[in-house]
């Protein structure tokens, strides 16, 4: 018996030193912390102000302006930075992907213009990357007010600038009434900021006057529509009215389809997003460098009619958009009506120091809405995911 149990004791004895294979632990996301220094894999604040993100083959790619240190960061000295991600929060530098020209003076983006807000798109039939920006030329202060396109058979680059435009010249909006069209204005007492000339921009003043040019196009973005179609929406009309324009096949050029949005509304740093079959779109008010509120608008069709929604944001900091202006909605890959509102925190003293708010964009009555996080991580779709589903079927079982 005692050898029996000596033997048993022996077995147990070596069983327990056979480990089991250890479970693999479930990673933590990565957290995301708004208005804080974001270092890239090498440990440097991530230079990509006013950016959009595209989404390509299981990476994320991510372009904006590139900033310098001091007053003068804000003139594009190298060009258009990139970095490349497959979770959103650990960033490698990809480098300048469309750089400006060092020496040829007669280049529209020669080393001291201004390029911001650039937007990466695909094309799926010719198989290109094309990005737009805004464009203003070298020492023309913001009187240029162009959009420029550049493309490359890669997300990391090179890009190539191929040209610059005012857009839709010779073309009226879609939803620009006949009479409208034939108005005309005596503009002698005609005071700026006075009611009356808010009324006459409301009624297409400033689409009259460029007309034949072509539209101003500052403050821009890039949306592809689920059937393929791509439309650049810009801030246009001195900033005081959105314009949205369908692009060409190619998307490198003008169709001549737009409408207007918001006339004389004062509303720029446009982003939009789509989500069960409704465009929803965030913007800023116009006041520089500093920030305000938000506004957000919905629509059943992209060139609208579009409804006011009011301010995206609530609590604390909300009547400025947390210090951030709007720059990209991100549609995050895997998650059904998963987006993130993208904004920058200027510092225009030192651009270079620009900080980035991302936050997740949550929806309430079908209306967009931001609330402030010090830190937060993309499990938390997951959680919204489970509450839609927990309260979808809390109202069928009320019903049966």
């Amino acid at each position: 018996m005692r050898r029996l149990i000596g033997c048993l004791f022996l077995f147990l004895m070596l069983a327990g030193s056979f480990s089991l294979p250890a479970q693999k632990k479930q990673e933590t996301p990565a957290a995301i912390k708004p208005g804080e220094i974001w270092p890239d894999t090498d440990g440097k604040h991530i230079n990509a102000h006013g950016g959009g993100i595209l989404f390509h083959k299981g990476t994320y790619y991510w372009f904006g302006e590139h900033k310098t240190a001091g007053r003068g960061g804000n003139s594009t000295l190298f060009g258009v930075g990139s970095y490349s991600s497959k979770d959103l929060t650990s960033w490698k530098n990809e480098g300048i992907v469309l750089k400006v020209e060092q020496q040829d003076t007669t280049s529209e983006i020669i080393k001291g213009c201004v390029i911001e807000r650039p937007k990466v798109v695909y094309n799926a039939k010719t198989k290109k990357f094309v990005m737009w920006f805004h464009l203003e030329l070298k020492g023309k202060g913001y009187e240029a007010a162009r959009t420029g396109v550049a493309t490359s058979d890669s997300p990391t680059g090179p890009f190539t600038y191929l040209k610059s435009y005012r857009p839709n010249a010779g073309v009226w909006p879609i939803n620009v009434p006949v009479s409208l069209k034939e108005k005309q204005v005596d503009e002698t007492n005609l005071k700026w900021w006075t009611p009356e000339w808010t009324k006459e921009v409301q009624d297409g003043l400033f689409i009259r006057r460029d007309f034949a040019q072509g539209q101003m196009a500052r403050d821009m973005t890039v949306f592809v529509d689920d059937d393929g179609k791509a439309y650049h929406i810009h801030s246009s009309e001195e900033n005081l009215t959105l314009h949205i324009s369908e692009l060409s096949d190619d998307y490198l050029s003008f169709t001549g389809k737009w409408s207007v949005l918001a006339p004389a509304g004062h509303n720029e740093a446009p982003a939009i997003c789509k989500r069960n079959g409704k465009y929803y779109m965030i913007t800023s008010g116009c006041t520089g460098w500093d920030p305000n509120a938000a506004r957000s608008f919905v629509a059943e069709s992209i060139m609208g009619p579009w409804k006011a929604l009011g301010n995206p944001c609530v609590g604390e900091g909300a009547n400025l958009t947390f210090e951030s202006q709007s720059t990209y909605l991100l549609p995050v890959q895997g998650k059904k009506d998963a987006f993130i509102f993208m904004a920058d925190r200027w510092h225009p003293k030192n651009p270079i120091d620009g900080r980035y708010v991302w936050l997740p964009l949550q929806f309430e009555d079908d209306k967009p809405v931001l609330k402030w996080q010090d830190s937060w991580d993309l499990s938390v779709f997951d959680q919204k995911a489970k509450e839609k589903k927990a309260s979808t079927r809390k109202d069928k079982a009320a019903l049966r």
